[in-house]
């Protein structure tokens, strides 16, 4: 199992199977930033900036003690690819 830093921020990309723009809706870009407001306002993850394109995201983030990485970014995933 790959271990995780946490004392200093990240980069983070999740990106559409083949690229496909299934972000270019405002719906969907709505989605996922009530996913990453979620994660911030529960103390799971500390968002230093984000950008939303049709294919993908890309994130600055720093997980929070006591926090599990992989569950915070299985949580960024589930909301991504609903």
């Amino acid at each position: 199992m790959a271990s995780f830093i946490t004392e200093y921020p990240q980069f983070f990309t999740a990106t559409n199977l083949e690229w496909k723009k299934l972000l270019k809706p405002d719906k969907y870009k709505d989605i996922i930033i009530s996913s990453l407001r979620f994660l911030v306002n529960n103390k799971r993850v500390m968002i230093f900036a984000f950008v939303i394109m049709e294919t993908h995201i890309h994130l600055i983030c720093q997980m929070m003690p006591d926090n599990d990485p992989e569950a915070v970014q299985m949580n960024i995933l589930s909301h991504y690819q609903d």
